[in-house]
């Protein structure tokens, strides 16, 4: 049968120019192509990169819904059902938020795993009896992860195709993560897959792409030394407590880590108790930057704004500790209550709730009350942190005193964030990859 996988455009934020559409592939929707193809024909149209072909005739369609492209993804669904084509809708949103899906939206919703699931839809299909939510109930473990099929990709539509999950989900439940949802899950693959895909991906320079790649801290540590005779450069998001194990950052050092996405979310201890991010001690923070830039590895800090400690004040504090502290790239969101999570329905409860429009909950749009400010403070602190981190003061002021980290730092703060629209220009007139090649390049070489 002819089966056509589908991944709804994203909203641009603010900030955002088209090489963030460009970025990386869409690994879920290429785990599925590889579990089906060999009895199948599989095709994946990324609407980012493409036009969607409305015009063919498969005999079901696979939609990967995040909450912000659910209405988008229910557009799509209703053109195919519309010939009698079954739309099947899966990923982070459908599993977390299962109750909040509109009735007659899609044929039918797939929750958790696509290993569990997809199998099952597909052969119910064949059978003319489908059944409206299909669940993965078995226990699922690191064995019975797909590796994506990298071999499909169209390579000069992404920056970066050097993307690599180690596991699934994060031990942790932060309140305003999708991880707080019922159906949470956290393991580990087996390190000879992980291996196999380093090796299927061909690059020196590997993206670990999981909810947190320290989750588990001996199986990260017993990869990590098998990854060192490879000598790759490597990038993860990892928790913050990960700077607390010297050994274990002596082994990211040593294999090849360059740098770490890290949830700060926020410098105030007020505002972090009140989502439940444990793992994350406000007083321990300066001792674990300088740990982990000690030994030459950058730091890409992620921030929440509009947490109910955070007042129009937050913004000018927390600006003054990241240039204190060197922090070399900065991530900014405003806090967005997902359906299905336990910030989401506090904020029900709490009648804070002041938009249903799902398409404005990407981080970038104030869609509840703020405690102490205005969300038009909330809104354009958050658009004003942005520019002066990013202001030539403040990337000077921020160069990393290490000379090693300097060229990729430059390249990150000037070229995708400074000059970001230029560099976009630049991009779809020499292709997305070619870019991708040469910052890697240049990063080495000025290294």
């Amino acid at each position: 049968m002819y089966i056509k996988l589908i991944q709804p455009k994203m909203l641009k934020r603010p900030m955002d120019t088209d090489i963030k559409m460009h970025m990386a592939p869409p690994l879920g929707l290429l785990t599925i192509v590889n579990l089906l193809r060999k009895d199948h024909q599989v095709v994946l149209e990324n609407e980012n990169i493409q036009k969607i072909n409305y015009e063919d005739t498969p005999d079901l369609v696979g939609i990967s819904v995040t909450v912000d492209t659910l209405p988008k993804a229910m557009e799509i669904a209703q053109r195919f059902r519309a010939k009698g084509i079954k739309v099947v809708a899966g990923g982070i949103h459908i599993t977390t938020a299962l109750e909040t899906i509109p009735q007659n939206s899609f044929d039918v919703l797939c929750v958790g795993a696509a290993e569990g699931t997809w199998p099952n839809i597909v052969k119910d299909f064949e059978q003319g009896c489908l059944k409206r939510i299909y669940k993965c109930n078995h226990p699922f473990s690191g064995a019975d992860i797909v590796s994506p099929a990298y071999d499909i990709l169209e390579k000069d539509k992404y920056l970066y195709c050097n993307v690599i999950h180690t596991s699934r989900g994060c031990p942790f439940r932060c309140d305003f993560c999708y991880n707080s949802g019922k159906e949470h899950l956290y393991v580990n693959r087996e390190i000879d897959a992980v291996l196999q895909d380093i090796h299927a991906v061909k690059s020196k320079h590997i993206m670990f792409i999981d909810d947190n790649f320290v989750g588990n801290r001996e199986w990260t540590k017993e990869f990590l030394v098998k990854i060192q005779p490879l000598k790759i450069k490597w990038n993860a998001a990892v928790s913050i407590n990960v700077a607390f194990d010297e050994e274990l950052l002596d082994l990211m050092k040593e294999s090849g880590c360059q740098s770490l996405f890290i949830g700060f979310e926020s410098i105030n201890s007020k505002s972090i108790s009140g989502v439940h991010k444990v793992q994350n001690i406000t007083e321990n923070y300066e001792r674990a930057i300088k740990a982990i830039h000690d030994r030459g590895i950058m730091i890409n800090a992620s921030f929440v704004f509009g947490l109910d400690g955070d007042t129009k004040e937050t913004f000018q504090t927390t600006l003054d500790w990241i240039v204190k502290n060197k922090i070399e790239t900065v991530t900014s969101h405003i806090l967005t209550p997902y359906p299905g999570t336990a910030l989401y329905d506090r904020m029900v409860k709490a009648g804070r709730i002041i938009t249903e429009d799902l398409s404005l909950y990407n981080t970038a749009h104030v869609v509840f009350q703020p405690m102490n400010m205005t969300k038009e403070e909330l809104y354009e602190g958050y658009l004003w942190i942005y520019k002066q981190v990013y202001s030539w003061k403040n990337i000077w002021k921020r160069l990393p005193k290490s000379k090693n980290q300097r060229a990729p730092y430059l390249l990150f703060n000037i070229l995708y964030r400074k000059y970001g629209r230029l560099t976009d220009w630049i991009c779809k007139r020499i292709t997305y990859k070619r870019i991708g090649m040469i910052a890697e390049k240049m990063a080495k070489y000025l290294n």
